[in-house]
């Protein structure tokens, strides 16, 4: 399995329901919103970033995230990023 970082950027001018409706598809596709740290405790992504555990390859992820994105409707920017770690910080905790 491979961890990859999802950075989607959807064309639209503000927030609107369209990012809604990205949240909702990215995490019927299998995409989280939230980090779990080296010590357990979980951390929500900045707003357009995905964090995914999976077999596929980037490619795969890519076009999984264009399926994603085409429900808003919308035109977006996407950076698949294989990771082999992570550090932050500032992250908001969930509670």
């Amino acid at each position: 399995m491979s961890n990859y970082t999802v950075r989607v950027e959807l064309h639209s001018a503000q927030y609107n329901p369209d990012f809604e409706i990205l949240h909702s598809a990215m995490q019927n596709e299998g995409f989280s919103k939230l980090i779990t740290s080296d010590n357990g405790k979980i951390y929500h992504l900045p707003r357009g970033e995905y964090t995914i555990s999976t077999s596929e390859n980037r490619s795969q992820v890519l076009k999984t995230t264009q399926r994603a994105v085409q429900k808003t409707g919308e035109s977006a920017e996407i950076l698949v990023t294989e990771s082999a770690g992570r550090t932050w910080d500032g992250l908001s905790e969930k509670k």
